[in-house]
């Protein structure tokens, strides 16, 4: 009798000892496949895979803490080669009652989700005295995929309306305090920073957007208006400039 009762607690205790390594197994597991960079952000603040759907727009950082322009500072002017190979400013646009200034680039996925809408922002304001202006501030010649070619190729392939300029000496975005991208400075016909931010309220799907951010604040500057909000927080990866 007193062997059984010796062997069922034996039992007892492996069956405890299995259960529990199962468990914590489980719940690695469990953790490893929430910490896939899919899942959410990496400990670099970058979120690969696709991006998610609405966000939270609601900048936590104070614009002295970004660094750059504030609002209601002037930008100053920049002359920077275009893909076709021309030079490109703000002043090329003598006609402009305002610029769209999006710092972008090409394999960022947030990036890429929002190229037709900036397409499409171009298309409808830049009639209206509002082009779109594009600057890549990740270019590299040690990057295939950030070089200038590639910008071109990319440009070509999606026949982007609007200059997508090469930010070469990474001077520009720091100016601009541009850490995202895209990330949106909507800028008056004095050039002064009338917007920060992003371009709407859902990076994934252009159909579910609630607050189209960019077309409010110029519809804003067309009223007479200040926007409102004039500054949001920009979704996308961090510029990688070297």
């Amino acid at each position: 009798m007193q062997i059984i009762t010796k062997f069922l607690v034996f039992a007892i205790l492996i069956t405890g000892v299995m259960t529990s390594c199962s468990n914590n197994g489980n719940a690695q597991n469990n953790q490893q496949e929430n910490d896939r960079p899919e899942h959410g952000p990496r400990q670099d603040g970058e979120r690969k895979g696709p991006p998610r759907g609405g966000h939270n727009p609601e900048q936590t950082k104070t614009l002295e803490e970004i660094g750059g322009y504030k609002l209601g500072e002037t930008a100053a002017d920049f002359e920077l080669k275009n893909v076709d190979g021309s030079m490109v400013s703000l002043s090329t646009f003598k006609e402009a009652k305002g610029y769209i200034v999006v710092f972008t680039c090409n394999e960022c996925p947030f990036a890429k989700m929002y190229e037709d809408r900036l397409i499409e922002l171009h298309n409808t304001y830049a009639a209206k005295g509002y082009p779109v202006i594009t600057i890549n501030p990740n270019v590299s010649e040690d990057n295939d995929k950030e070089s200038f070619e590639a910008m071109r190729k990319r440009a070509e392939e999606k026949n982007f309306p609007y200059p997508y300029l090469a930010d070469t000496n990474h001077e520009i975005f720091p100016k601009y305090g541009a850490v995202r991208t895209p990330h949106v400075f909507l800028l008056d016909s004095e050039r002064k920073v009338q917007y920060i931010g992003t371009i709407d309220d859902n990076a994934k799907s252009a159909d579910n957007v609630k607050m189209n951010y960019v077309k409010n604040a110029i519809e804003a500057l067309e009223n007479g208006a200040k926007p409102n909000p004039n500054f949001t927080k920009a979704i996308g990866c961090p510029v990688k400039a070297s």
